[in-house]
């Protein structure tokens, strides 16, 4: 992916008219917690309030953590998960997952929660009508790491996924380990080779295999699948998606079983096929009843490198054996593969193959669908949030200006976009329209003006071509060459 040295951030396009209008909550690196408005401004912060992600709950109060565990340690942990109200007051704390006694470090109990959790009440944290997560009771779901080995897999130590469910009072009611259903996934024996030598090691610690990277977990909650007596889809069961073997899954609730999954191959059958291979994703899941396109799998397809296998000349070793750079955003059905909606580089305007890593987040990123039917899509790696209507005109964009000082880049892990009412305490902001900016004609102050004062003109050769061809003279005929050629 290009950037060019000096580009615009903040709100910078906005329809008021087409958008489906609230507050957005963002993470800003090293900062904390950050609301703005849809024309970007930034109407509260709770500072040194981490989000992996941070969510918006009603009534203006936010779910975050107050740091990490040492990166010398471990993978992306989570010290702690936390709901605190408007003030910073808290109101709920969970980490009491494992005590941790890191050599050097003083022992604490610890969530090592990572990448997503899940209030009762809604099952996507996201917001939905009828649909409110529960803000002063109610169990949470949480995702997060477990040190083990499992021969199975390799006889090096894995950072392990778990699913657990924690009540009100922080007990452990559920949980669930990735790493015992490894028989379900459908890994080829390549790639099993490959997993046993190296299960993508990390150096924390006397290093640790991060595996299967899960990053996306919620509940399916009601749909028009189970209500037609497919099980695979009980409201309960859970779906989640691991980033290095390019898996989508729904696991039973009652049992732990994979009762439905996409991946880690998408060339076993012509569905499959049709889908595309889907790699290194973020954000999986089932779009909720009351919004449009209820039912069917949401997805950002990062692109970018993932998957285990067949060596190949972009993987010599056969880990990250699956390459492209470009993103999709995918929204199909479940029980056909058939693809309802998506939002690539080519419906993005650009012209592909040649320009397509103009849309293009090889990490992080996620999609929420809106009740108006929009999608807001996090492009997290650019920091840049879209919202697109169904046929794919952005309505409103916004680019992050906060560059990390630990992590030097203005990432944006996952968005959400919330209704007005969920802060009382704000008094509903003015909208005022930004409209696109021709960036063939701005200039920065100072710039060389538009148009020039010297023309010649060469004869016999003509300008470029509406179908992007060139003519050059040939005699007295003319033979059309390709411009990029």
């Amino acid at each position: 992916m290009t950037y060019p040295s000096i580009f615009p951030t903040g709100a910078t396009i906005y329809n008021p008219e087409k958008c489906w209008n609230g507050y957005t909550i963002i993470q800003v690196e090293d900062l904390g917690a950050l609301l703005i408005n849809m024309n970007g401004g930034e109407v509260k912060l709770w500072k040194n309030l981490h989000g992996f992600p941070n969510k918006l709950l009603p009534g203006g109060q936010v779910f975050g953590h107050t740091g990490e565990r040492s990166i010398a340690f471990g993978v992306q942990d989570g010290i702690d998960l936390i709901q605190v109200d408007w003030d910073g007051n808290v109101v709920w704390k969970f980490n009491q997952y494992e005590f941790i006694e890191d050599p050097g470090e003083k022992p604490q109990w610890m969530a090592r929660q990572h990448h997503d959790f899940q209030r009762a009440g809604n099952p996507v944290g996201y917001y939905v009508p009828g649909m409110e997560p529960q803000v002063d009771k109610g169990n949470t779901l949480i995702l997060c790491h477990k040190n083990l080995v499992n021969p199975k897999i390799s006889d090096k130590l894995l950072a392990d996924d778990a699913i657990i469910e924690v009540d009100w009072e922080g007990n452990i009611v559920w949980e669930w380990v990735c790493s015992e259903h490894f028989d379900e996934y459908g890994f080829r024996e390549e790639a099993k080779n490959i997993l046993a030598r190296d299960p993508n090691m990390r150096a924390a610690g006397p290093g640790m295999g991060d595996w299967m990277h899960i990053n996306s977990m919620s509940v399916l909650g009601p749909n028009k699948w189970y209500d037609a007596g497919d099980e695979r889809f009980h409201p309960d069961n859970i779906i989640w998606d691991a980033r290095e073997s390019n898996i989508i899954a729904i696991i039973s609730k009652q049992t732990g079983k994979v009762v439905w999954k996409v991946g880690p191959y998408y060339d076993t059958s012509e569905e499959l096929k049709k889908l595309g291979w889907i790699i290194g994703q973020h954000h999986a899941h089932m779009i909720p009843r009351g919004l449009p396109g209820e039912g069917n799998i949401l997805v950002f397809d990062n692109g970018g490198w993932a998957g285990y296998g067949a060596p190949n000349p972009g993987s010599p070793t056969g880990t990250k054996n699956a390459l492209r750079d470009y993103s999709r955003v995918l929204e199909f059905d479940p029980t056909t593969l058939e693809i309802k909606w998506q939002y690539t580089p080519s419906e993005a305007g650009y012209l592909q193959p040649v320009d397509s890593n103009r849309f293009y987040s090889p990490f992080v990123s996620g999609a929420q669908r809106l009740p108006n039917g929009n999608t807001l899509i996090t492009e997290g790696s650019g920091g840049r949030i879209i919202e697109v209507t169904p046929d794919h005109e952005i309505v409103w964009e916004y680019i992050s200006p906060y560059w990390g000082e630990s992590f030097p880049m203005n990432l944006l892990y996952r968005a959400y976009r919330v209704p007005y009412e969920w802060v009382p305490q704000l008094e509903t902001p003015k909208e005022v329209p930004i409209e696109r900016i021709d960036v063939k004609t701005f200039r920065v102050p100072g710039a060389a003006p538009i148009g020039c004062s010297d023309v010649t003109e060469v004869e016999g050769v003509l300008p470029y071509q509406a179908d992007n061809t060139l003519c050059v003279a040939a005699g007295d005929e003319f033979e059309h060459k390709e411009k990029n050629s």
